[in-house]
């Protein structure tokens, strides 16, 4: 029954954040100075029926939200007006469709473009990830197995220095290098206009075109996962039972895999979940210098056309990925460690 109860509590914190996150997610977009229908479009030689039709076209002639009048630095609405028939309730219906509006700039549904972006972005981020996450515990085991040995002081400074390196000069430092020295891609998913003569070919291209900003993830996260994974090691190898292990005649092996890696592997779950989260979100600055056509860059060039419907959409799905990431590492981490459930 605790385990239920814990459940449940979990799902509707989720849940409430999510609503939170949908009604800021909003009204954020709202608040912005200017004219929306402009903002897309930004031509001095539309007329005033012109900017007319585009406020119907994209329901910006309706109030924004009902029975709010004596608030008016928003003009959020008149309350003699049918609350259903308001942007913000026509707003979530078409959510409760699965449907985020429509792009001033590509005359597109919003979610038919983001959903042809977040595969590339998955793609990107779960091969950096897995690198980083196999080298980092890697990195993270030996250091703390030698600690205080050249080893472990070699693996700390490296790893502090890759935490600390900016992404996006990160990226750009390995543009310039992969391009000169090993004659990689600069950008892109694949070659422009080059024609594959079977899928292994085709396959081939896109690996090519994913070096760079595969390394560049890898290296801003592999300094992350080894610092944890040392530290938790090590407070676990000061335990009285890995003492007694020992004691046994158990070998080095058998102590560190049986006894000590399990039970160090609890923080680690954690920051992976977390990290997946918000590696989603960050992955804006290196999609932009890679050109990887991917969630990060299609907000960035949405900024830029001021397409207010595609970032809308693009910060809902970046807000809701982080609350279903944090979500799993509660559940995840109530697993393997039940006493987390009693508090």
């Amino acid at each position: 029954m605790s385990r239920r109860r814990h459940l449940l509590r979990k799902l509707l914190w989720a849940a409430f954040t999510v609503l939170f996150v949908i009604v800021l997610n909003f009204f954020l977009f709202r608040v912005l100075p200017g004219d929306p229908a402009r903002a897309g479009l930004r031509d001095p030689r539309l007329t005033k029926q012109a900017v007319e039709a585009i406020r119907v076209r994209y329901g910006l002639d309706k109030p924004v939200i009902n029975c709010f009048q004596s608030l008016n630095p928003l003009k959020l609405g008149d309350c003699r007006v049918n609350p259903l028939q308001t942007q913000f309730f026509i707003y979530v219906g078409n959510l409760l469709r699965g449907e985020l509006g429509i792009s001033y700039h590509a005359n597109r549904p919003v979610a038919d473009l983001l959903l042809e972006r977040l595969g590339n972005t998955v793609l990107l981020i779960g091969a950096g990830q897995i690198l980083a996450i196999l080298i980092g515990i890697a990195l993270g085991t030996v250091a703390a197995w030698r600690a205080r040995t050249a080893i472990d002081y070699s693996a700390l400074l490296a790893s502090l220095l890759f935490w600390s390196l900016p992404t996006f000069w990160l990226g750009i430092i390995l543009l310039f290098w992969g391009s000169n020295q090993l004659g990689l891609p600069i950008g892109g998913k694949s070659t422009p206009g080059a024609q594959f003569a079977s899928l292994s070919a085709q396959l081939g291209d896109l690996l090519r075109h994913m070096i760079l900003p595969t390394l560049t993830f890898t290296i801003v996260f592999v300094g992350e996962y080894m610092l944890i994974m040392r530290s938790s090691l090590l407070d676990v190898l000061s335990q009285d039972y890995i003492l007694t292990a020992r004691a046994k005649g158990l070998s080095k092996v058998q102590v560190l895999k049986d006894h000590a890696l399990k039970n160090a592997m609890l923080p680690i779950v954690t920051i992976i979940a977390l990290n997946l989260g918000f590696t989603v979100a960050g992955s804006v600055q290196i999609e932009t210098v890679f050109s990887w056509p991917g969630l990060g860059e299609a907000i960035y060039a949405a900024v830029g056309r001021r397409d207010y419907p595609v970032l809308q959409g693009a910060f809902l799905i970046l807000a809701v990925s982080v609350v279903l990431a944090n979500l799993v590492a509660d559940l995840l981490y109530s697993y393997l460690d039940p006493r987390v459930e009693s508090n």
